[in-house]
């Protein structure tokens, strides 16, 4: 049986690629929010994360619908106060919302929340070479699920016909 030579230099052992509890860095008193610089403004101060409010998942919906690709009844559970009748009176029944020939699609959405529980969203809608405007108001009811409660289209809000 054949051993390899030892001493300094000629170690058989591996050496384990995780730390040992002896060689660990001390834990720092920092929180891991905080700021590294303490001139800064907001040194210390940590912020709670901003809740994702689904308005790319509207505005597709809500194009969809406009385009005729979904029927109005699809929003039916998504829509609260005016907003599905606003839907009706934009859907392509009458008068289309863009042209035909172009596949639509939402470029960006963005969004300004006047207060807690309210977003205001508003997208580009690109179709060929056309820009369009879409926008919403979501509002969370107290089930704490999104609805929107307006819908704007191109500027175009109709009005209802009156008979």
């Amino acid at each position: 049986m054949h051993r390899p030579p030892s001493g300094p230099g000629r170690t058989t052992a591996r050496r384990s690629p995780i730390r040992s509890a002896t060689t660990r860095r001390p834990a720092t008193t920092r929180p891991a929010t905080a700021r590294r610089d303490g001139r800064r403004p907001g040194h210390g101060t940590v912020r709670r994360p901003r809740e994702a409010v689904p308005r790319y998942w509207f505005a597709d919906r809500l194009l969809a619908v406009l385009t005729g690709r979904r029927p109005v009844h699809s929003m039916l559970s998504h829509t609260v106060g005016e907003a599905y009748e606003q839907l009706v009176r934009l859907a392509p029944a009458d008068e289309p919302f863009l042209s035909p020939g172009h596949e639509p699609a939402v470029r960006h959405c963005d969004e300004y929340a006047p207060r807690d529980g309210v977003v205001e969203a508003f997208a580009r809608i690109s179709s060929g070479e056309r820009v369009h405007a879409l926008a919403f108001r979501l509002e969370r009811g107290p089930d704490l699920r999104w609805r929107c409660a307006a819908v704007e289209a191109d500027g175009r809000h109709r009005e209802r016909a009156e008979p």
